[in-house]
């Protein structure tokens, strides 16, 4: 698994640098998904240092040691909670890969594109059930408990993303409710399972993991602006693809609430073309109409909200730490 010291080691330098209060635990976590993810059958060992080839940020793990040593102490138990988390969002990646048909992530191929549907399956529930197996074996039942309480919720808010899919009066609140459990749920459980182990009071927890909460639903309005605005040279991953599969973002219901008559029947025509054109043709409409700001000063009024809530925690290079990187979330190019 040399590769993936080496993607840790080319990660952008703002992001590593926001990382610096817990580098070494960075790098203790990178041994520790090194030695969980060698498997003796050579078809399963390349699948998996392939798909965590996709993985990238480590914004996750980054989460679990920022908030254990923002509110307490760091402990073995936290490095292992870093690799499981990073092993179900890894999962998620493939999985979500496979139903958006996409074949770009972190400038390689999906593993969908390189080996098939079957496999990309397969392999996201053998990273998940890794995941579980790993965090099975502390002493006590928590984590297990809000792992599994996050993936239903994620699986809840997938499922409820499904059947809006060409649902083109979806409302912001039921949006933002929708991406709060497919995207926000695993990155408030990464702070919780971060300052519960690290022996915060029960108020600091909640703190911490209503600022995940916050900071989830910025990350995942960026991404849906990124997947209008974006390229791919620079995100390295297929984009477009929300569009393409009819899924109401933020960009999107913004500019239908603000048109009517004429304008909103040749928004909802170009909607229902076939081809992969749609961002070229709606960005004039989504300039016009203010829905890329929109959802940009959305986004930022979450960080907004995220840093809000460790304000009420001591000031330290940790907390400054997450003030940044509520910052880079929402300025990110990938």
């Amino acid at each position: 698994m040399r590769q993936l010291a080496e993607d840790w080691a080319m990660a952008p330098d703002a992001l590593r640098a926001l990382y610096a209060p817990v580098r070494e635990e960075l790098e203790q976590t990178e041994e520790v998904l090194r030695r969980e993810l060698r498997s003796d059958y050579p078809f399963v060992d390349r699948l998996a240092k392939h798909g965590f080839r996709l993985g990238g940020k480590r914004l996750r793990p980054a989460l679990v040691l920022l908030s254990a040593k923002v509110s307490g102490k760091l402990r073995p138990e936290h490095l292992h909670l870093a690799a499981a988390v990073e092993m179900i969002h890894t999962a998620t990646l493939i999985h979500d890969d496979v139903l958006d048909e996409a074949t770009l992530r972190r400038h390689l191929d999906t593993v969908n594109a390189r080996w098939d549907n079957e496999a990309s399956v397969l392999l996201g529930d053998y990273l998940f059930t890794r995941a579980i197996r790993m965090v099975s074996t502390l002493e006590d039942t928590f984590a297990c408990r809000a792992i599994g309480e996050a993936a239903q919720t994620m699986c809840e808010g997938e499922l409820r993303q499904v059947e809006s899919r060409g649902n083109y009066d979806l409302g912001e609140d039921d949006y933002l409710d929708i991406i709060g459990n497919k995207t926000a749920a695993l990155m408030a459980c990464c702070c919780r399972l971060g300052s519960h182990y690290a022996g915060a009071e029960p108020e600091v927890c909640e703190t911490l993991t209503c600022f995940g909460r916050h900071l989830g639903v910025a990350f995942q309005i960026t991404d849906d602006l990124l997947d209008v605005l974006g390229d791919e040279a620079t995100a390295g991953k297929s984009l477009g693809t929300d569009l393409l599969k009819q899924k109401p973002t933020l960009p999107l219901i913004r500019l239908l609430s603000q048109t009517t008559g004429r304008d909103r029947a040749e928004v909802l025509a170009v909607l229902s073309h076939s081809g992969n054109h749609r961002c070229e043709a709606l960005r004039p409409w989504l300039t016009r109409f203010d829905a890329l700001s929109y959802a940009r000063e959305k986004a930022r009024c979450f960080t907004r909200r995220a840093s809000e809530e460790i304000d009420k925690l001591p000031a330290t290079v940790t907390r400054d730490a997450l003030h940044r990187l509520a910052e880079f979330v929402v300025i990110r190019q990938q």
